[in-house]
């Protein structure tokens, strides 16, 4: 844990020793870690030096290249749950904090991220409108006899119907989480947004091995 980048050892001891307080499912020492990695992050920055977090661009190419993430909308409504004060740009507390759910999260997390990140506009609805966007840019397209638009039209209808309990057009909170409960496929309906077990396995093992060899 030599390379530092940015902050000398006693700072980064300090600083994972105040997120360990409130972040779940990591362990200082794996704060530590992921402290360093954001460092290393930041230097491969197109322009480093201009912010003290990652942007949009290199975050998506995180996303791209340690997930296997590739849909360009649900990678953007990731930055922004992700980016909680909504600066544009993810902290290194925004990024542990994130990835504290993103890769460990309990299912009552993961349902109030996956909720956040399909919720585009942040009303806490998923609406009709918002189901269509996303569903239409990450299902396979229909044969050429088909209006591949109508069928997404069709799945949105599908997908309200089972998960709008209170049948008032638009899914809340409550009933995502309900629905998710009964069927947890239902987690992911309407794109991916969380890392596979071998994404997860892969990026725990350079960042938290790695780190701690040097």
């Amino acid at each position: 844990m030599s390379e530092l980048s940015a902050m000398n050892r006693k700072k980064i001891q300090s600083l994972a020793d105040k997120l360990s307080k409130h972040v779940n499912h990591f362990s200082k020492t794996e704060i530590e870690c992921l402290i360093c990695d954001f460092n290393v992050l930041l230097r491969e920055q197109i322009n480093p030096g201009k912010a003290n977090g990652l942007d949009r661009q290199n975050f998506r190419s995180i996303l791209y290249n340690k997930f296997g993430m590739s849909d360009a909308i649900i990678m953007d409504a990731v930055f922004r749950t992700f980016d909680t004060d909504v600066d544009s740009f993810i902290s290194v507390k925004e990024w542990i904090e994130g990835l504290s759910v993103f890769l460990r999260g309990t299912l009552d997390e993961k349902i109030k991220f996956c909720f956040q990140v399909y919720d585009s506009n942040g009303d806490n609805y998923i609406t009709k409108e918002e189901m269509f966007h996303m569903l239409r840019n990450s299902l396979i397209q229909l044969p050429n006899d088909e209006d591949p638009e109508e069928g997404v039209k069709d799945m949105v209808e599908i997908t309200l119907k089972r998960m709008d309990y209170d049948h008032d057009g638009k899914v809340s909170l409550a009933d995502f989480d309900k629905a998710v409960r009964e069927e947890n496929l239902l987690l992911e309906a309407f794109g991916t947004c969380l890392p596979d077990r071998k994404s997860i396995r892969g990026f725990e093992q350079q960042v938290f091995q790695h780190q701690l060899e040097k």
